[in-house]
């Protein structure tokens, strides 16, 4: 009997993805929240929405809701995010 050992890394193909530059500051930005549908996730935006807002001077939050926390973001869900000047994306429980 002969054992085959897979190897499953992959070489990397085509340019790193390279993470956007943060924001210099968050008075007068406008924040995406994106929700992944999980049971703690809405009441924890609930208070990050409130911080932002209160304490740091955001203008807008953006908020949207996955239908369930299994399938990607929907593309119009996507495109409404695409407004703000960044976007939280998070899980809860």
């Amino acid at each position: 009997m002969t054992i085959r050992v897979l190897d499953p890394r992959l070489f990397a193909e085509g340019e790193p993805i390279r993470m956007a530059p943060p924001l210099r500051k968050l008075d007068g930005a406008v924040i995406g929240l994106l929700d992944n549908a999980k049971i703690g996730t809405a009441r924890f935006y609930d208070h990050v929405a409130d911080m932002l807002t209160s304490r740091f001077g955001v203008r807008e939050v953006i908020r949207r809701r996955k239908p369930d926390s299994s399938r990607p973001v929907s593309p119009e869900i996507l495109g409404e995010l695409s407004a703000a000047d960044a976007i939280v994306s998070g899980i809860g429980d």
